[in-house]
């Protein structure tokens, strides 16, 4: 048997606009996973804890993402002039607690599970940039409105800088061209990882609200206009530049920054909670705002030092707002002498 697992993920930066061909996001892996176990099996067998059964390969429309991931994994594998034969793949971890989501994972986190899964099972694993490709092209083949950076991130487990691709020419070549001739094109994306030269701690707070990420984005993307795009593009490219610097104060005012243009886009991203969580770093030495498309689910706050973050924590525990993950950004024991 062979496990394989992959991470949750948290926009940090550049929400909404990187939906849009050319634009940045700072998104960031969260070590809270999901796992698959594949082994040979006489017969096919899918399972998911999403669900109270198992399927095969016959169409079954709970199954659907998972089922078109094997096919599309068993195309490219049959290139690679490797045989197939049938497994059986179990998936656990819903990212949920009490039947409400985190708003960590995704479709994208389930394709990338499933591939991996694969991958190891024929011992034909891919490279980051592959693994993106792949997974990118059965959502694309789906249909799907999400900028795949959720996939940038999973397929790296860091803090990443994604530029986004021009998705519907992708989705064109995938429907009229060889398959392998496609993964093998420049499909015009980057990822990047970003490593922050300060300390700090980074806090994801939930709201215990579940938010429908696909009906906010549908709703939400017809207000962007070309002065947000650019504004975001900027507001990501110089908050890269400050972690990386370790320039604390930029980081602050370019998430605050970040947080505004998401503010001024649609009232509908900051919910009563997110507003409340964002609030609770005013007057401390720390920035906190929603994460991802906002209306509900997460938020995330970055704090530097330890009295904001005890501070922060408490007001959050007051308001509710349950800590789901914490950690400590840019601490190197080797720079301590």
């Amino acid at each position: 048997m062979t496990i394989v697992k992959t991470c949750g993920k948290l926009y940090w930066a550049g929400e909404y606009a990187i939906l849009e061909p050319g634009q940045l996001a700072l998104i960031k892996a969260i070590p809270i996973y999901m796992t698959a176990e594949i082994k040979v099996s006489n017969n096919y067998r899918l399972y998911s804890d999403m669900f109270s059964y198992s399927v095969d390969l016959r169409p079954d429309s709970s199954y659907t993402l998972i089922q078109e991931t094997v096919a599309l994994v068993e195309e490219y594998l049959t290139t690679q002039g490797v045989e197939l034969q049938p497994f059986s793949l179990e998936i656990r971890g819903k990212m949920e607690r009490e039947g409400k989501k985190f708003g960590l994972g995704s479709s994208g986190s389930v394709v990338v599970l499933v591939i991996k899964a694969m991958l190891a099972f024929y011992e034909n694993p891919a490279k980051r940039e592959l693994l993106f490709k792949l997974a990118s092209a059965v959502l694309l083949k789906r249909g799907d409105n999400g900028s795949m950076g959720d996939i940038a991130c999973i397929v790296s487990e860091d803090l990443v800088l994604y530029q986004s691709f021009d998705r519907e020419k992708v989705a064109d070549w995938l429907e009229k061209e060889d398959f392998q001739a496609v993964l093998a094109r420049d499909w015009g994306f980057s990822i990047e990882s970003v490593e922050p030269g300060l300390e700090f701690d980074f806090l994801v707070g939930w709201t215990k609200e579940v938010a429908v990420s696909s009906h906010m984005v549908k709703q939400i993307k017809n207000h962007m206009d070309a002065s947000f795009l650019q504004a975001s593009k900027e507001t990501v490219a110089n908050l890269v530049k400050a972690l990386q610097t370790g320039h604390e104060e930029k980081v602050i005012e370019q998430l605050e920054q970040a947080s505004l243009l998401l503010e001024d886009l649609s009232s509908d991203i900051y919910t009563p909670s997110l507003r409340q969580l964002k609030n609770t770093s005013r007057d401390l030495k720390a920035v906190a705002k929603s994460s991802g498309a906002g209306g509900g689910d997460c938020g995330i706050a970055l704090s530097f030092d330890q009295d904001s973050t005890t501070l922060l924590k408490k007001r959050w525990a007051d308001l509710g707002i349950e800590l789901l993950y914490q950690e400590r950004i840019g601490h190197d024991d080797k720079s301590e002498g």
